[in-house]
């Protein structure tokens, strides 16, 4: 009996092991944030059979010093944008991603909203700009006010799909201090 325990112990070891060599890191893209030491590399851990974890590192390339924001495992980012308006002194990342599971399904997918998030220059500060429940359609930059202007929907009847009960929007957003101004 105890050579039995023995050996399905060191099995178990060595196939916990062994599966570890399946792990990779996917460096997906690489941003310079003009106008600091910073560079931005989009990651994803994964294995054979799943995303582990996916997030944005924030690399200074002078000291060689990180900050990662993490995002859920299952999240799509669409893209990373830096927004520098030197007259007004913003410099901030805007990144849009899908990181919520509203409808409650398995995973996050093509029927979830997606969100604005902001992110400094060094990646230490973060701040989701647009609610959970909004549905980001579109967004642009007014480089002379300083602002980010977003049309979208609330998901009124919470039925998962565009429809006349929903409710439409344009939210127009504050870039210095990442507060809504108006909604229309």
């Amino acid at each position: 009996m105890r050579q039995f325990f023995i050996i399905t112990f060191a099995f178990l070891t060595i196939s916990s092991f062994g599966q570890d060599k399946y792990n990779y890191v996917h460096f997906n893209k690489l941003t310079e944030l003009t106008g600091t030491e910073y560079v931005i590399a989009s990651m994803e851990n994964r294995s054979k059979i799943e995303t582990k974890n996916k997030y944005l590192l924030f690399i200074n390339t002078e000291n060689g010093q990180t900050t990662q924001i993490d995002f859920p495992k299952d999240a799509s980012i669409y893209k990373v944008e830096q927004i520098k308006i030197d007259n007004l002194g913003i410099n901030k990342v805007v990144v849009i991603a899908k990181t919520v599971n509203l409808d409650g399904n398995k995973s996050i997918d093509w029927n979830d909203p997606s969100q604005i998030i902001i992110l400094s220059t060094n990646g230490k500060e973060k701040t989701q700009l647009t609610e959970d429940k909004f549905f980001v359609r579109t967004w642009t930059i007014n480089k002379k006010s300083g602002t980010i202007v977003v049309t979208g929907y609330y998901d009124t009847n919470n039925n998962g799909k565009y429809d006349k009960e929903d409710k439409n929007e344009i939210l127009i957003y504050d870039l210095k201090t990442l507060e809504l101004k108006s909604k229309i």
